[in-house]
């Protein structure tokens, strides 16, 4: 099980939408090519809206470490704001302390469109 990191938190409600759906056409073009993934934020976003929209990041670490801790590696999704994402930094620093492997993939790779953050702030989205 491959466990596919991307970044989501943002202060733009629009960046966080794009990151969901990045995520979710990633992990359906991996599904596709018969690799079997893990998205916590495509699997975390839904059940947040459902009343836990006010948990920290502390919170999700600890929600997501069991599903790192099963994953046989992780994957980086790298769209725009990867490096910049505690989410991301602590998922890639808790695997390589569990000598898990990480790897990182661009959404081109999969064919998912990323648009940048700065695009999406001059389209006055």
């Amino acid at each position: 099980m491959i466990y596919l990191a991307s970044p989501y938190s943002h202060r733009d409600a629009a960046v966080r939408r794009r990151r969901f759906l990045a995520a979710c056409r990633a992990a359906a073009a991996m599904l596709a090519k018969g690799l079997m993934v893990y998205s916590p934020i495509v699997h975390s976003t839904p059940i947040a809206a459902c009343g836990l929209d006010d948990m920290d990041h502390d919170f999700w670490m600890h929600v997501d470490r069991p599903y790192l801790e099963w994953c046989h590696m992780v994957m980086v999704l790298t769209l725009d704001g990867w490096r910049d994402s505690r989410g991301v930094n602590a998922e890639i620093a808790v695997a390589r302390s569990m000598g898990k492997p990480v790897s990182f993939i661009s959404p081109a790779d999969l064919g998912v469109r990323d648009v940048p953050v700065g695009a999406l702030a001059e389209a006055g989205a």
